[in-house]
């Protein structure tokens, strides 16, 4: 087969298939607007990740004394905390791009737009306009901030996650719109850098998407650790006051209230970036919500696919990458035996949260026979060694006909604490490949370790 693919984005998703792409003998040409790595590595995960590093420090700072580190004394520099996150993001990016010059990818940047099904128009900074044209076109342009409609999120000193992790000064009041993922985790960071956090969320509970037990706990838990959310509050509008303060006002069970920042932090979502594509050139479907895809990230037209953040299926980096990897196979004919449905989602708060598969609220939305399994970071050895015994891990399985729990399938896995991004994996090895709550009981897990939080629900 003659193949030539046209990928349109170079965030993890779009770089990673255009490489595996091309380790396969396939002539690639990557298309790219931007910084290579997408928001992802540029305004994203690796960027917030960064300052999370820098807030572990912190924190450990203040635990010195209780383990027996007496008389410290230390400066936070802002500042520095920005030099190194611009200096990891910069080597990830070289890195990308080494990789893309060593796999032979064909690299253009400009703005991509559709004239047909296998031909892309290219405007580059300098004007000028290249076509190039595939037997297949893979999309991947991601997403971009998505800004409420309120007066006044014009006003200097109002940002995107963008805005706010290139800060020359640390805000010293810092409000966030927006209780998702993005806004959560930065409110952490910043709480913890000294700024005076407070958190407005519209929904009933922050992290609307995640388990609603988890999600209460991590609210109460940032609570107790200084940071104020509000939530069931619609923000109305933001105003800069004479003295220069901004005030975010917002109703909350029929009241009106404000709060004041320094930096207001837009925080409510991420939309599909597909406006400048012309879609429509070529007849792709496509809603509000992102571009539609088949089970194999094809589009409406047979030889255009599409996957991340444009799709709207699933907003995160290792999404894309996997969606990317069932697209290219299945231009191949290959069998990929990637289950998509398995996705696991991690926020790096303190603590942090992740999650796979189904939460009880979804189990009892769809009449599914559950059981919930519980096992708490307190009685962990390992955590209690560390000084980290916040939280638990939940395990949700289906009742089995037979009645014997050990033939119990895994629907889900919930966990809050130290490292819960990196527990979660067993979970979702476990899933994918179907075993059974009784699988689990064998597995013997090392001791002292934090695994045996996942061990332990029995």
């Amino acid at each position: 087969m003659n193949l030539k693919l046209i990928v349109i984005g170079a965030g993890p998703g779009g770089y990673e298939t255009a490489l595996d792409a091309a380790s396969r003998g396939i002539e690639v040409i990557l298309i790219e607007s931007g910084d290579l790595g997408g928001t992802c590595l540029n305004a994203g995960c690796i960027p917030t990740k960064s300052f999370c590093r820098n807030a572990e420090y912190v924190r450990d700072l203040h635990n010195a004394e209780s383990f027996g580190i007496t008389g410290l004394e230390y400066k936070f520099d802002f500042g520095a905390v920005r030099r190194r996150k611009d200096e990891v993001v910069a080597s990830l990016r070289n890195n990308v791009g080494k990789l893309l010059e060593n796999r032979n990818v064909r690299l253009v940047h400009g703005k991509a737009s559709f004239i047909d099904e296998h031909t892309v128009r290219v405007e580059k900074a300098d004007g000028t306009v290249e076509n190039h044209s595939g037997t297949h076109v893979i999309v991947a342009t991601g997403s971009v901030a998505s800004v409420p409609d309120i007066p006044g999120t014009e006003l200097p000193g109002v940002v995107t996650s963008s805005g706010i992790l290139d800060a020359d000064v640390l805000p010293g009041r810092l409000c966030v719109i927006g209780g998702g993922v993005i806004g959560m985790e930065l409110a952490s960071v910043f709480n913890t850098f000294g700024s005076k956090v407070c958190v407005l969320e519209y929904c009933k509970e922050i992290l609307s998407n995640f388990d609603r037990e988890i999600a209460k706990r991590l609210r109460q838990t940032l609570t107790r650790n200084g940071l104020e959310i509000k939530i069931s509050s619609s923000v109305t509008g933001i105003v800069r006051k004479d003295d220069g303060i901004l005030s975010v006002k917002y109703e909350e069970k029929g009241n009106t209230f404000s709060t004041d920042a320094d930096t207001v932090l837009l925080a409510a979502g991420r939309k599909p970036n597909v406006e400048s594509l012309n879609l429509e050139a070529c007849g792709i479907l496509y809603d509000s919500k992102g571009i539609k895809t088949d089970a194999n990230m094809r589009t409406s037209v047979p030889n255009i696919y599409a996957i991340g953040d444009v799709t709207g299926k699933s907003m995160l980096a290792h999404a894309a990458t996997f969606q990317g990897k069932k697209a290219l196979y299945h231009i191949l004919g290959v069998h990929d035996g990637i289950n998509l449905s398995v996705m696991p989602a991690a926020v790096f708060t303190c603590p942090e949260i992740a999650s796979v598969g189904m939460t009880e609220e979804q189990c009892r939305q769809q009449e599914i026979p559950f059981k919930v399994l519980k096992s708490f970071f307190r009685a962990n050895g390992k955590a209690a060694a560390m000084g980290e015994t916040e939280g638990f891990c939940k395990l949700i399985v289906r009742l089995p006909d037979s009645g014997n729990e050990a033939d119990s399938v895994i629907l889900g896995c919930h966990i809050i604490g130290l490292h819960a991004s990196d527990l979660v994996q067993e979970i979702c090895v476990m899933m994918t490949f179907g075993m059974t709550l009784g699988k689990l009981r064998s597995v013997i897990h090392a001791h002292p370790t934090l695994s045996e939080v996942v061990m332990n629900v029995f």
